[in-house]
């Protein structure tokens, strides 16, 4: 179970919230990239709170919920239930705190070395961001939410993804741009959906919050800290002078001043995502 977590946390750290992305695409392989909006990390909000908690003693005892033999149904639990429950809540004290200490040493792991427990942490990864070309402004807004501003251009001759974050194991894509033979470029944006069907990463995720509520021994009442992850809510455009051969936008290619434009509209009710096969060269 805590390999399974471990790499669901490494593969589903990252999530967009309120954004607006743009792939400014020229046949000729050059391109502009742009993101201006939200990143959240799940390990910083999640892991760091709980975490910190366990170690410090700082944890409230929250009574799980009780039910009627007979039908199953919700009910107040009585003083001997509420009695027995915070004692076991207490003798697992130990057991919180080492787990707490295990997941904080694996999300140092995954998150390059910066201890996730750290008050500091949020601000060392975020200054980690501004020395890499491309992020202008990464300012950290609380509870795992960084608010930046990401633009680079660069040519078509490689492979691309968004976003990168320097010394991270691994990290979801938001947008990847694959080369082909024949000088073909697939664009696709795994990030900008959170339907499994659409983002096998968002599966995962989902599988961690679960994992999450298996290590909970402090009640029902706790939560898990993807309460907290933002309302995905955005828009993706490719805008190109290439030839496009496929998509997935409802509308297909629009005339634009630069070339054809492609967008979407994505939150997360969003099912596939944005997907595009462009053709370079003249």
């Amino acid at each position: 179970m805590a390999a399974v977590a471990t790499f669901a946390l490494s593969a589903c750290i990252i999530t967009p919230g309120t954004f607006d992305a743009t792939l400014d695409l020229r046949k000729d392989g050059e391109f502009t990239f742009s993101y201006n909006g939200q990143i959240y990390l799940l390990a910083l909000a999640q892991l760091a709170d709980a975490a910190n908690k366990a170690e410090t003693g700082d944890e409230e005892f929250t009574a799980s919920t009780c039910y009627d033999d007979d039908d199953f149904e919700e009910r107040p639990c009585t003083d001997e239930e509420v009695a027995e429950q915070r004692q076991v809540w207490e003798d697992q004290a130990e057991t919180r705190a080492a787990a707490a200490k295990r997941d904080s040493e694996m999300m140092s792991a995954v998150l390059g070395g910066i201890d996730p427990t750290d008050p500091e942490a949020a601000e060392e990864l975020a200054e980690r961001l501004r020395r890499q070309a491309g992020w202008k402004r990464v300012d950290y807004r609380g509870d795992g939410l960084f608010d930046v501003e990401f633009s680079i251009t660069s040519r078509m001759g490689h492979d691309f993804n968004f976003p990168t974050f320097e010394r991270l194991p691994m990290s979801n894509s938001f947008v990847l741009a694959n080369l082909r033979q024949g000088n073909q470029l697939r664009i696709e944006a795994p990030g900008f959906s959170t339907q499994g069907n659409g983002n096998p990463l968002q599966s995962m995720m989902t599988g961690f919050a679960g994992l999450a509520s298996a290590y909970n021994t402090t009640g029902a009442g706790e939560e898990t800290g993807l309460e907290n992850m933002p309302d995905m809510q955005g828009t993706f455009r490719i805008i190109t002078d290439g030839k496009v051969l496929a998509n997935n936008t409802d509308e297909g290619p629009q005339a634009g001043t630069t070339g054809q434009i492609l967008e979407w509209k994505v939150n997360r009710r969003t099912q596939s995502p944005p997907m595009a096969l462009i053709q370079l060269g003249n």
